[in-house]
Protein backbone atom coordinates (compact mmCIF):
# COMPACT_ATOMS: atom_id res chain seq x y z
CA UNK A 1 0.00 0.00 0.00
CA UNK A 2 0.72 3.80 -0.03
CA UNK A 3 1.01 4.94 3.26
CA UNK A 4 1.37 8.79 4.41
CA UNK A 5 3.04 9.14 7.76
CA UNK A 6 2.34 12.60 9.03
CA UNK A 7 5.00 13.43 11.97
CA UNK A 8 7.10 10.62 10.19
CA UNK A 9 10.81 11.73 11.26
CA UNK A 10 9.37 12.25 14.79
CA UNK A 11 9.83 9.84 17.69
CA UNK A 12 7.29 7.54 17.20
CA UNK A 13 6.62 8.54 13.71
CA UNK A 14 10.05 6.86 12.48
CA UNK A 15 9.53 3.49 14.54
CA UNK A 16 6.59 3.40 12.88
CA UNK A 17 7.82 4.19 9.16
CA UNK A 18 10.71 1.26 9.90
CA UNK A 19 7.58 -0.86 10.31
CA UNK A 20 6.08 -0.07 7.59
CA UNK A 21 8.93 -0.26 5.04
CA UNK A 22 10.29 -3.39 6.83
CA UNK A 23 6.71 -4.75 5.53
CA UNK A 24 7.32 -3.68 1.90
CA UNK A 25 4.82 -0.94 1.56
CA UNK A 26 5.44 2.57 -0.03
CA UNK A 27 5.66 5.22 2.36
CA UNK A 28 5.17 9.15 2.58
CA UNK A 29 7.20 10.65 5.40
CA UNK A 30 5.46 14.45 5.83
CA UNK A 31 7.43 17.09 8.57
CA UNK A 32 8.03 20.25 9.37
CA UNK A 33 10.86 19.12 11.96
CA UNK A 34 9.61 20.97 14.71
CA UNK A 35 10.45 18.31 16.97
CA UNK A 36 11.28 15.65 13.89
CA UNK A 37 14.76 14.73 13.00
CA UNK A 38 16.28 13.73 9.28
CA UNK A 39 18.40 11.15 11.34
CA UNK A 40 15.44 9.17 12.34
CA UNK A 41 14.65 7.97 9.07
CA UNK A 42 18.20 8.31 7.64
CA UNK A 43 18.56 4.15 6.78
CA UNK A 44 15.15 4.87 4.18
CA UNK A 45 16.03 7.84 2.22
CA UNK A 46 17.90 6.35 -0.76
CA UNK A 47 15.18 3.66 -0.64
CA UNK A 48 12.82 3.90 -4.41
CA UNK A 49 10.02 3.05 -1.59
CA UNK A 50 10.45 6.03 0.58
CA UNK A 51 9.72 9.79 0.07
CA UNK A 52 10.40 12.54 1.99
CA UNK A 53 8.25 15.92 1.88
CA UNK A 54 9.18 18.79 4.35
CA UNK A 55 5.62 20.31 4.65
CA UNK A 56 3.60 21.72 7.70
CA UNK A 57 0.10 20.11 7.96
CA UNK A 58 -1.50 23.06 8.90
CA UNK A 59 -1.70 23.97 5.22
CA UNK A 60 -3.24 21.61 3.04
CA UNK A 61 -1.59 19.22 0.49
CA UNK A 62 -2.40 16.98 -1.99
CA UNK A 63 -1.18 13.55 -2.44
CA UNK A 64 -2.64 10.29 -3.48
CA UNK A 65 -2.72 7.50 -0.60
CA UNK A 66 -4.52 3.93 0.59
CA UNK A 67 -4.09 4.62 4.38
CA UNK A 68 -3.01 8.08 6.39
CA UNK A 69 -1.23 7.64 10.16
CA UNK A 70 -1.54 11.01 11.33
CA UNK A 71 0.96 11.21 13.96
CA UNK A 72 1.81 14.99 13.49
CA UNK A 73 1.91 17.32 16.59
CA UNK A 74 4.37 18.29 19.33
CA UNK A 75 3.98 15.69 22.20
CA UNK A 76 5.98 16.86 25.19
CA UNK A 77 5.08 20.05 27.29
CA UNK A 78 8.30 21.61 26.88
CA UNK A 79 7.39 21.51 22.90
CA UNK A 80 3.66 22.21 22.55
CA UNK A 81 3.67 24.71 25.42
CA UNK A 82 6.19 26.30 23.46
CA UNK A 83 3.78 27.99 20.89
CA UNK A 84 0.23 26.94 21.78
CA UNK A 85 -1.37 28.70 19.22
CA UNK A 86 0.72 26.33 16.63
CA UNK A 87 0.05 23.63 18.98
CA UNK A 88 -3.73 24.22 18.16
CA UNK A 89 -3.77 24.83 14.82
CA UNK A 90 -2.14 21.57 13.99
CA UNK A 91 -4.43 19.85 16.11
CA UNK A 92 -7.26 21.46 14.56
CA UNK A 93 -5.94 22.88 11.25
CA UNK A 94 -3.71 20.04 10.49
CA UNK A 95 -6.39 16.97 11.29
CA UNK A 96 -8.80 18.99 9.16
CA UNK A 97 -6.41 18.79 6.28
CA UNK A 98 -5.81 15.45 6.57
CA UNK A 99 -9.72 14.14 7.04
CA UNK A 100 -10.30 16.31 3.79
CA UNK A 101 -7.10 14.49 2.23
CA UNK A 102 -8.81 11.16 3.43
CA UNK A 103 -11.99 11.75 2.83
CA UNK A 104 -11.13 12.88 -1.51
CA UNK A 105 -8.75 9.72 -1.96
CA UNK A 106 -11.01 7.32 0.28
CA UNK A 107 -7.89 6.27 2.54
CA UNK A 108 -7.88 4.78 6.02
CA UNK A 109 -7.56 7.86 8.48
CA UNK A 110 -5.89 6.83 11.48
CA UNK A 111 -5.25 9.52 14.10
CA UNK A 112 -3.12 9.43 17.03
CA UNK A 113 -4.75 10.59 19.98
CA UNK A 114 -3.48 10.55 23.86
CA UNK A 115 -4.34 9.58 26.87
CA UNK A 116 -4.13 13.44 27.84
CA UNK A 117 -7.87 13.51 26.89
CA UNK A 118 -8.72 12.09 30.19
CA UNK A 119 -7.03 15.39 32.06
CA UNK A 120 -6.20 14.86 35.53
CA UNK A 121 -8.44 12.09 35.92
CA UNK A 122 -11.29 11.53 38.33
CA UNK A 123 -11.69 7.66 37.42
CA UNK A 124 -8.99 5.02 37.68
CA UNK A 125 -7.66 3.62 35.41
CA UNK A 126 -9.04 5.27 32.68
CA UNK A 127 -11.45 3.43 30.11
CA UNK A 128 -12.23 4.78 26.81
CA UNK A 129 -15.80 5.74 27.78
CA UNK A 130 -14.07 8.14 30.57
CA UNK A 131 -14.73 11.29 29.60
CA UNK A 132 -12.00 13.40 31.01
CA UNK A 133 -11.44 16.31 33.21
CA UNK A 134 -10.01 18.95 31.59
CA UNK A 135 -9.06 22.52 32.09
CA UNK A 136 -9.76 24.49 28.79
CA UNK A 137 -8.09 27.58 30.12
CA UNK A 138 -4.70 25.50 31.72
CA UNK A 139 -1.61 25.54 30.15
CA UNK A 140 -2.00 22.10 29.27
CA UNK A 141 -5.11 23.02 26.96
CA UNK A 142 -3.45 23.58 23.60
CA UNK A 143 -2.68 20.11 23.39
CA UNK A 144 -5.45 18.02 25.91
CA UNK A 145 -8.47 20.35 23.82
CA UNK A 146 -6.73 19.89 20.60
CA UNK A 147 -6.82 16.39 20.93
CA UNK A 148 -10.18 16.52 22.15
CA UNK A 149 -10.57 18.66 19.20
CA UNK A 150 -8.53 16.15 16.58
CA UNK A 151 -11.18 13.43 18.09
CA UNK A 152 -14.40 15.24 17.23
CA UNK A 153 -13.49 16.52 13.44
CA UNK A 154 -12.34 12.25 13.27
CA UNK A 155 -15.78 11.05 14.11
CA UNK A 156 -17.42 13.78 12.51
CA UNK A 157 -15.87 13.11 9.41
CA UNK A 158 -16.69 9.46 10.07
CA UNK A 159 -20.79 10.12 10.33
CA UNK A 160 -21.14 12.88 7.96
CA UNK A 161 -18.73 11.78 5.53
CA UNK A 162 -17.75 8.39 5.61
CA UNK A 163 -14.15 8.73 5.93
CA UNK A 164 -12.94 5.28 7.50
CA UNK A 165 -11.14 6.38 10.85
CA UNK A 166 -9.42 4.67 13.23
CA UNK A 167 -8.85 6.34 16.74
CA UNK A 168 -5.61 5.91 19.24
CA UNK A 169 -5.18 7.29 22.46
CA UNK A 170 -1.80 7.08 23.35
CA UNK A 171 -0.41 6.87 26.67
CA UNK A 172 3.29 7.72 28.07
CA UNK A 173 5.82 5.79 25.59
CA UNK A 174 9.39 5.78 25.91
CA UNK A 175 12.21 4.02 24.13
CA UNK A 176 15.24 4.71 21.23
CA UNK A 177 15.16 8.34 19.48
CA UNK A 178 13.19 10.02 22.30
CA UNK A 179 14.53 13.95 22.53
CA UNK A 180 16.99 14.67 24.74
CA UNK A 181 15.32 17.95 25.08
CA UNK A 182 11.40 16.09 24.92
CA UNK A 183 11.13 17.44 28.99
CA UNK A 184 9.32 13.99 29.83
CA UNK A 185 10.48 12.18 32.23
CA UNK A 186 12.08 9.32 31.34
CA UNK A 187 14.15 11.67 28.47
CA UNK A 188 14.87 13.91 31.54
CA UNK A 189 16.35 11.46 33.96
CA UNK A 190 18.23 9.42 31.51
CA UNK A 191 19.70 12.67 30.28
CA UNK A 192 20.57 13.79 33.85
CA UNK A 193 21.87 11.01 35.35
CA UNK A 194 24.30 10.45 32.16
CA UNK A 195 25.42 14.14 32.50
CA UNK A 196 26.37 13.27 36.37
CA UNK A 197 22.86 15.62 37.86
CA UNK A 198 20.83 15.38 40.34
CA UNK A 199 17.44 13.85 39.44
CA UNK A 200 14.86 16.11 39.08
CA UNK A 201 11.21 15.14 40.51
CA UNK A 202 8.40 17.29 40.74
CA UNK A 203 6.10 17.38 43.58
CA UNK A 204 6.53 14.51 46.01
CA UNK A 205 7.08 11.65 43.42
CA UNK A 206 4.10 9.71 43.99
CA UNK A 207 1.98 10.67 41.26
CA UNK A 208 2.00 7.63 38.71
CA UNK A 209 2.43 6.77 35.28
CA UNK A 210 2.48 3.70 32.76
CA UNK A 211 5.06 3.66 29.99
CA UNK A 212 4.66 1.93 27.48
CA UNK A 213 8.20 0.98 25.10
CA UNK A 214 7.63 2.20 21.28
CA UNK A 215 7.68 -1.05 19.62
CA UNK A 216 4.93 -2.12 22.07
CA UNK A 217 2.67 1.03 20.99
CA UNK A 218 3.38 0.28 17.20
CA UNK A 219 2.61 -2.90 17.18
CA UNK A 220 -1.15 -1.65 18.84
CA UNK A 221 -1.13 1.14 16.19
CA UNK A 222 -0.56 -1.53 12.98
CA UNK A 223 -3.05 -3.86 14.90
CA UNK A 224 -5.74 -1.10 15.43
CA UNK A 225 -5.16 0.29 11.76
CA UNK A 226 -5.90 -3.14 9.65
CA UNK A 227 -8.34 -4.15 12.28
CA UNK A 228 -12.20 -3.17 11.96
CA UNK A 229 -13.14 -1.39 14.99
CA UNK A 230 -13.02 2.42 14.90
CA UNK A 231 -12.01 3.26 18.19
CA UNK A 232 -11.11 4.89 20.71
CA UNK A 233 -8.83 2.43 21.48
CA UNK A 234 -6.34 2.97 25.01
CA UNK A 235 -2.69 1.79 23.88
CA UNK A 236 -0.85 1.58 26.82
CA UNK A 237 1.32 -0.22 29.63
CA UNK A 238 -0.77 -0.88 32.54
CA UNK A 239 2.01 -1.27 34.87
CA UNK A 240 1.80 1.83 37.06
CA UNK A 241 4.78 3.18 38.41
CA UNK A 242 5.21 6.78 40.73
CA UNK A 243 7.78 9.13 39.06
CA UNK A 244 10.09 8.62 42.08
CA UNK A 245 10.51 4.51 41.51
CA UNK A 246 11.13 5.51 37.70
CA UNK A 247 13.78 8.11 38.84
CA UNK A 248 15.43 5.34 41.24
CA UNK A 249 15.82 2.46 38.30
CA UNK A 250 17.14 5.21 36.11
CA UNK A 251 19.55 6.55 38.54
CA UNK A 252 20.65 2.32 39.84
CA UNK A 253 21.07 1.56 36.18
CA UNK A 254 23.28 4.96 35.10
CA UNK A 255 24.90 6.32 38.09
CA UNK A 256 23.36 4.86 41.92
CA UNK A 257 25.56 8.30 43.31
CA UNK A 258 23.01 10.59 41.12
CA UNK A 259 21.24 12.58 43.96
CA UNK A 260 17.47 13.60 43.69
CA UNK A 261 16.04 16.53 44.48
CA UNK A 262 12.46 17.80 44.19
CA UNK A 263 10.66 20.59 42.21
CA UNK A 264 7.34 22.00 42.94
CA UNK A 265 4.40 20.37 40.78
CA UNK A 266 3.59 22.11 37.48
CA UNK A 267 -0.09 23.43 36.96
CA UNK A 268 -2.58 20.95 35.42
CA UNK A 269 -0.39 18.21 35.96
CA UNK A 270 -2.29 14.66 36.45
CA UNK A 271 -1.63 12.83 40.04
CA UNK A 272 -2.22 9.22 38.36
CA UNK A 273 -2.24 7.83 34.89
CA UNK A 274 -2.80 4.21 34.47
CA UNK A 275 -4.58 2.94 30.67
CA UNK A 276 -7.90 0.14 31.13
CA UNK A 277 -6.35 -1.75 27.93
CA UNK A 278 -9.57 -4.46 27.87
CA UNK A 279 -10.90 -3.07 24.62
CA UNK A 280 -6.77 -3.54 23.03
CA UNK A 281 -6.90 -6.90 24.66
CA UNK A 282 -10.08 -8.01 23.29
CA UNK A 283 -10.84 -6.12 20.39
CA UNK A 284 -6.89 -6.22 18.83
CA UNK A 285 -5.64 -9.16 20.97
CA UNK A 286 -2.85 -6.94 22.17
CA UNK A 287 -0.73 -6.29 25.35
CA UNK A 288 2.90 -5.26 25.86
CA UNK A 289 5.55 -7.33 25.74
CA UNK A 290 8.59 -5.41 26.84
CA UNK A 291 9.12 -4.95 30.48
CA UNK A 292 10.06 -1.40 32.08
CA UNK A 293 13.54 -2.72 33.05
CA UNK A 294 14.46 -4.47 29.51
CA UNK A 295 12.97 -1.32 27.92
CA UNK A 296 14.77 1.41 30.03
CA UNK A 297 18.35 -0.25 29.57
CA UNK A 298 17.12 0.03 25.65
CA UNK A 299 16.62 3.13 26.09
CA UNK A 300 19.87 4.18 28.12
CA UNK A 301 22.00 2.45 25.25
CA UNK A 302 20.03 4.83 22.65
CA UNK A 303 20.93 8.35 24.75
CA UNK A 304 24.10 6.94 25.99
CA UNK A 305 25.68 7.18 22.07
CA UNK A 306 23.84 10.37 21.03
CA UNK A 307 25.18 12.47 24.39
CA UNK A 308 28.82 10.63 25.30
CA UNK A 309 29.46 9.67 28.25
CA UNK A 310 30.05 12.87 29.82
CA UNK A 311 30.79 12.85 33.43
CA UNK A 312 30.34 8.96 33.75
Amino acid sequence: MRILVTGGAGFLGSHLIDRLMTAGHEVICLDNFYTGNKRNILQWLDNPNFELIRHDITEPIRLEVDQIYHLACPASPVHYQYNPVKTVKTNVMGTLNMLGLAKRVKARFFLASTSEVYGDPDVHPQSEEYRGNVNPIGLRACYDEGKRIAETLAFDYYRQNKVDIRVVRIFNTYGPRMLENDGRVVSNFIVQALQGKPLTVYGDGSQTRSFCYASDLIEGFIRLMNSDYVGPVNIGNPGEYTILQLAEAVRDMINPNADIIHEPLPSDDPRRRRPDITKAKTLLDWEPTVPLAEGLKLTVEDFRQRIGNAAI
